[in-house]
């Protein structure tokens, strides 16, 4: 398993006028004082020898230079510390010193030091961007920082700029928060914000204002965004599915959505857990309806984010029948299915024309719990069969294909937490699979996929999940 936990936490250090102590006088020194200077810091800096570079900005940066070595009461009544020398006894003084005191200190190239690191930076003041590799790969969060450069227009400290001038303004016209986030991404996204790019910022304010005189401060009617979250792998979501994750005000998510996924959901929105398990119903379907319902009633714009696709085997329709029934607008946004990215990322193509001509999804278990299924059709040969939620009635599955027509020998795969890095594949013959699966202690989420097509798993497998120890996967 990964580690969730964060290296660093990030902060941004209001510096202005607060004492900094730079210790060094060399080149990496002054690229420093320089990052420090424009925070607008009161620097001083020890160093035995004083290079050039940092001579020249004594005046520019009102730097008060100490020509001397470092001792611990220089580090007295100071916010930041940066120790930037080239030897190590007086990196750690100075890191043992700021620790005592508890100052936040940096010693440059030395991780183990450091209680703060210096990210990457974008300024578009008053926005800034910062990106950090935790001291890892420095050159790796400069890569990172050049592509989020030409991805951010200078232009956008000039638009948070007049967001500043005007916030106030929208906040007596606009008294609910909900609406007044909703106005502001429309004004950051929409064709104000193309003016102030444009370089035209009177029209910009005077559409600004024209905007803010017609808004009303009754609280609208909100929307539900019916979202496929995908298999488990946060690539496989689509570009809208980020974008309406990104904007919704409640965040409405059941346990087939991952960690990695839940994440990409924006950080303030109300997160509301209605997970299924078999048996184990956290939230009725109906109470689920009517949450959704409830929520988008007070003016929430509500993601219901859906494991695979909310149309297969998600129950997308019954929650939507009763938006359709109560009058409240909705969005549906497909998601990859598990049988598609599960399969694909077992090397298991769903249809091969020396092996299936159609593949047909089915549910393993109806909604009394039984599995009633059309077993003389589903044990046809080529075809690809796949099993959505049929771990708890496996042997039931085989052994009824076997009663209808099919081989002991027939290829069968169960694949647990496809396209994540937990994934696990375990292939067999519907004779043997469910001793096997018992072996294995195989738990839900499970895929399981009946067909000729398996037999080609060996050969077209390439994804390579995290080993498990003590595992018989294939």
């Amino acid at each position: 398993m990964t580690d969730d936990t964060m290296d660093y936490f990030p902060l941004f250090l209001k510096l202005k006028n607060q004492n900094c102590l730079v210790i060094g006088a060399g080149t990496i020194a002054a690229r420093k004082i320089e990052l420090l200077a424009r925070a607008g810091a009161i620097i001083t800096v020890i160093a035995k020898e004083i290079s050039p570079s940092v001579t020249d900005m004594q005046v520019s940066h009102s730097l008060i230079i100490k020509q001397k070595h470092f001792e611990p009461s220089d580090a007295e009544n100071f916010r930041l510390i940066v120790s930037a020398t080239n030897h190590s006894e007086t990196n750690q003084l100075v890191a043992d010193t700021a620790n005592q005191f508890n100052i936040p200190v940096n010693v440059v190239d030395n991780p183990a030091l450091c209680s703060f690191i210096f990210p990457a930076i974008i300024d578009r003041s008053p926005i800034i961007a910062a990106v950090s590799s935790g001291g890892a790969s420095p050159v790796l969060a400069r890569l990172l920082r050049a592509k989020l450069e030409s991805m951010i227009p200078s232009a956008y400290g000039q638009l948070a700029q007049l967001a500043e001038k005007y916030r106030q303004k929208v906040k007596q016209h606009i008294s609910q928060p909900n609406q007044r986030r909703i106005f502001w991404e429309n004004v950051l996204q929409g064709d104000i914000a193309e003016r102030v790019f444009a370089g035209q910022h009177s029209e910009a304010e005077q559409m600004l204002n024209t905007l803010i005189g017609t808004q009303e401060s009754t609280p609208s009617i909100g929307e539900v965004y019916l979202v496929g979250a995908g298999p488990g792998d946060p690539d496989l979501l689509t570009f809208r599915a980020l974008r309406l994750m990104q904007q919704a005000d409640v965040v409405v998510y059941d346990r087939l959505v991952s960690s990695q996924v839940l994440d990409l959901t924006r950080r303030d929105s109300e997160k509301i857990y209605v997970g299924k398990q078999r048996k184990n119903h956290h939230l009725p379907q109906d109470s689920i309806n009517e949450l959704l319902a409830t929520l988008a009633k007070q003016g929430k714009r509500v993601v219901r984010l859906k494991g695979g696709d909310p149309f297969i085997f998600g129950r997308g329709g019954e929650e939507i029948e009763t938006l359709v029934q109560q009058g409240i607008s909705f969005q549906v946004v497909p998601g990859i299915t598990a049988a598609s990215g599960c399969a694909s990322y077992a090397g298991i193509p769903l249809t091969h024309r020396d092996h299936a001509q159609s593949c047909t999804f089915v549910t393993g278990h109806l909604k009394d719990g039984s599995i009633d299924l059309n077993w003389q059709q589903l044990s046809a040969p080529n075809q690809t069969i796949v099993f959505y939620m049929g771990l708890s009635g496996l042997k039931h599955i085989c052994q009824s294909l076997i009663d209808h027509g099919c081989s002991t020998s027939h290829p069968i795969a169960i694949i647990q937490q496809g396209t994540t890095p937990n994934q696990r594949v375990i292939t067999g013959t519907l004779e043997s699979l469910p001793d096997t699966v018992d072996r294995n202690n195989i738990k839900a989420p499970t895929l399981i996929i009946v067909g000729t097509v398996v037999s080609l798993h060996e050969q077209l497998k390439w994804f390579t999940p995290l080993p498990l120890e003590g595992s018989n996967d294939t």
